[in-house]
This record gives structure tokens, sequence and C-alpha cells, in this order.
């Protein structure tokens, strides 16, 4: 064969520089390549995993110079955004012609089925629902259309007008535009898709990112104990120790002889949680029938003033002064108490070198120790779009109907999200984009669809709301 006219082959095999337009659309963010880090800005910047969903966005910001009802001399006002069927109203302030709400209302651009969206200032003890204090109108058509990392739009002043159109007194500050679930105004606003929703739980039904509680391993070495005594002094006791943190309890083995001074060497390991708010409560007790065991003494430690440890190095043994418990003794008593006391022996630090197991290690999202200067570079970012759900069963009764109120949640390593709750959806469409830092590619990322029971209905009548727990539908 001629070799001039041979394919080249080789070419094909070579290693070639490609540049995927994924995550580089925006200059404000981006990944850095190698370094493993990310510009915070990304996270809000970039939605391109997930179906863009269009809304308007209304914030309403304040209001100037409202003038008073007529009749009663004062103004309870509060401010109804109406688009189309759609109505989203802020909460009313008591006596005040300056209020200021800072809320922002979102309506799915699928639905609106109006070119104007007014905005009513009203006032709490209207006679009719057609009174108002005063409105402003904006035309669809002229509503601008907001792209992030633009800045946000700035609130403006406008003059409110009467039903004919008339400037009256008074002005309102608002900013309209259209964007998208990239918008920073998206997860605090409220949504006209939720528009049944009202109270607390509009907070119930919003996008969330949750960090998790740092952990630390608690290591208690029992060492040893001096001078407890039993109530019965004509015997000897048979000891062991029981410790609790929170609602974790442990108790160390029996010593193995009879003795005023037991000796057990043990270690005791909790789970404790930043920021340290529970103790360590210990007591010494004797063994005194297979069924009966009796407290000789006990000490209640806060977690504060133990020594943290990442690394192998040992840590001190001291000993600390017991509580007599349980012999009837009066608050005058205490200070001739302890000029004699039961003593206990222990080495106890809190260990951040380790990871703390949180979860089973099937589904185990982070294999990092608990201290943060002791991990590694992350090797990327994941990122993660959740888009819908298909085909939910229906979680509860509401108006003699099923249905489910559904939201997803995501878990990697100490970051967790919830997307917002879609109402009254058997295929919901979340389409929110989250990002996470990965440390080691042999982890597991966990998602969950739950049906959000703060809403209403229920499977069982009369169940209060204290006692709810949101229904897990699959994960």
């Amino acid at each position: 064969m001629n070799p001039l006219s041979a394919p080249n082959h080789q070419e094909d095999y070579k290693l070639k520089d490609t540049k995927p337009q994924l995550g580089e659309r925006w200059p404000h963010g981006g990944i850095r390549g190698g370094g493993g880090w990310i510009n915070s800005e990304r996270a809000t910047s970039t939605y391109d995993l997930v179906e863009q969903m269009f809304y308007l966005y209304v914030r309403v910001e304040k209001a100037r110079d409202l003038p008073p009802n007529p009749v009663t001399g004062n103004l309870d006002p509060y401010v109804e955004v109406k688009v189309g069927n759609y109505k989203g109203k802020t909460w009313h302030f008591e006596k005040k012609t300056n209020p200021e709400w800072k809320q922002v209302f979102a309506y799915s651009k699928d639905k609106i089925q109006s070119s104007v969206v007014e905005v009513f200032v009203r006032e709490k003890e209207m006679v009719t629902r057609d009174e108002y204090v005063g409105k402003v109108v904006f035309d669809m058509n002229e509503v601008p259309t907001r792209v992030p990392p633009d800045s946000p739009l700035a609130p403006q002043w406008y003059r409110l007008e009467d039903r004919r159109g008339n400037k009256v007194k008074g002005e309102v500050m608002l900013a309209v535009w259209m964007g998208t679930q990239a918008d920073e105004a998206f997860p605090e606003a409220w949504h006209s898709d939720a528009a049944s929703v009202h109270g607390e739980g509009v907070f119930n039904i919003r996008s969330k990112v949750y960090v998790s509680p740092k952990l630390w391993y608690l290591r208690v070495n029992v060492i040893e104990a001096q001078d407890v005594e039993p109530h019965d002094r004509s015997q000897l006791p048979q000891a062991f120790v029981k410790a609790q943190v929170g609602n974790q309890i442990l108790k160390s083995k029996l010593c193995p002889t009879r003795t005023t001074n037991p000796l057990w060497n043990e270690d005791l390991i909790f789970v404790a949680a930043e920021p340290f708010e529970e103790q360590l409560a210990l007591t010494v007790e004797n063994k005194v029938t297979p069924a009966k065991d009796e407290i000789m003494g006990r000490i209640i430690l806060p977690l504060t003033i133990f020594e943290r440890r990442l690394d192998h190095r040992l840590v001190h043994s001291k000993w600390f002064n017991l509580e007599k418990f349980g012999f009837g003794a009066l608050e005058g008593d205490k200070r001739h108490e302890l000029k004699f006391s039961s003593r206990i022996h222990l080495r106890v630090c809190l260990e951040g070198a380790y990871h703390v197991l949180d979860e089973s290690t099937m589904y185990i999202s982070d294999q990092r120790p608990t201290a943060r200067q002791l991990w590694k570079q992350p090797i990327g970012i994941l990122e993660v779009g959740i888009l819908s759900a298909q085909g939910l069963t229906p979680m509860k009764t509401k108006d003699g109907r099923g249905t489910t109120d559904a939201y997803c949640v995501a878990k990697y390593g100490l970051k967790w999200v919830r997307t917002r709750t879609i109402i009254d959806s058997f295929n919901p469409k979340w389409n929110e984009q989250y990002t996470w830092e990965v440390y080691d590619p042999c982890t597991v990322i966990t998602l969950g669809v739950f049906d959000n029971c703060h809403l209403g209905g229920s499977e069982k009548p009369g169940s209060g709301t204290g006692s709810k727990v949101d229904s897990r539908i699959g994960r």
C-alpha cells in the first residue's frame, strides 16, 4: 500500500484537548483545573444541568407617605401582587405609613395568562375587597430579563395611582424582572405554584441547604476509683462505671474483685457534636444483686473542658472527686463532704483525626477526619441537577382525594440540600442544581424523595401537626 494514501490512524488515538462549555459560560465563576476550589458565585450562576424555568419576580421593598384610612385615622398596610389568577400577599403592619416588607414573589412564566402585573397597596380593615390605597401597573412586555451574574435589579420608587389612573399620595419601592431558577431571589421567593400555602407553611416549602454538625469521638478511658463505699458497709462493693452523653449510655465491665479501690482500665467511646452543649455524666455503681444496682458516687463534666486530639500523642489522666449520692446529704453538708471524697481516675479526650461513622459503610458519603486541617485537597466538584420525579404514589388524602406534596433531599458529606416542595403533584418538576466538593471517589451520594406533611391532609383524621413526620416515598 502506498504510505501516502494510507489514513493517519495514529492521529485518532492521540490525546486531544477539549474545552466543553460546562460551567465556563460566566466570567465571574468557574472551576480552576487541578487546584480543586470552587468560586461561590458559580453555584448561583450556572444552571447548565437542568432545564431552565422562567419566573416573573416581583420584589416588594417598602412604601412611604401612605395616606391613613379616613375612617380610623390609622393604616394597617399590606401589598398584594396580582398576575392573572395568581395573588401573592405580604404580611401587614399595624398603624404604619412607612412599612418595610423586603419580600419576593415568583410567578411561573408557563402559567401566566395576563399581559399586566398589578401591585396593590391595601388596608387590612378595608370594607370591600375592591378598595385599595393605590396601585402600580406594569406591562409584561416591558419587564426586563436578568441573567446572573448580572447585578440584581435595583428597586425603584413608583407613585401610586387610583382606579382612574390618577396619581395619589404615597409611593412603593419595587423591582420587577424576568429570571430563572439561577436567580439569587429564587430560594427565598413566595412561589405562585404554592398559592394555597399560607402562614408558617411557606417556610416549610422553600429549598434549603443544611450543614451537618461536626462530629467528634469522645474517648473516656475509665482507669480506676478510690474509696468508693456501698450503702451496706459490711460488704465490699463489686463496682462498675456507667457513663452518659446525651442519649448515649455505656457501661464498663464489673471489676472482677470486690474492693473499695476498683480497677477497670477500659475505653468507652461516644459521639459528640459541635458546639459541645452536652455533658459527660459518670456514676460509679455497685452490683448488689443481678437485678439491683446502687449508685456510690457521681460526677458531671462539661465536654468543653476536655483536650482535643488530632494525632496519637498521649493525653494526661486526671483524678476527679465524686459527689456522694443517695446518702441523704443536705446542702449544708457539702463543704464537709469535700474534705474526704471518693475519687475516679479518667483519661478523656475529643478525637478529631478519625472519620466519625454517622451512616452505614454501604452508604458512606464522607471518609474525612473531623479536623479540617487534616483534609486532603478535593479531587473535584460533583454537580447534581435534580430534575423531576414521575409516577409518585398518593401519600395522604386532602378533600377526599389522594395527593402528594413532594420534595427531594440529596446528602453528600457534611452538606445536604432540600429542594422546594411542589404542591399536589405526582410528577413534580424541581430543576434545581447543587454542587459538592468531593474528596474520595469511593463514596456515595444519597437522594430521597419525601412527602411534606406540614401542608394539611392526613391519612389519620385528627392527627396533630406537632407529631407529624414527613413520609419517605423512596430513595
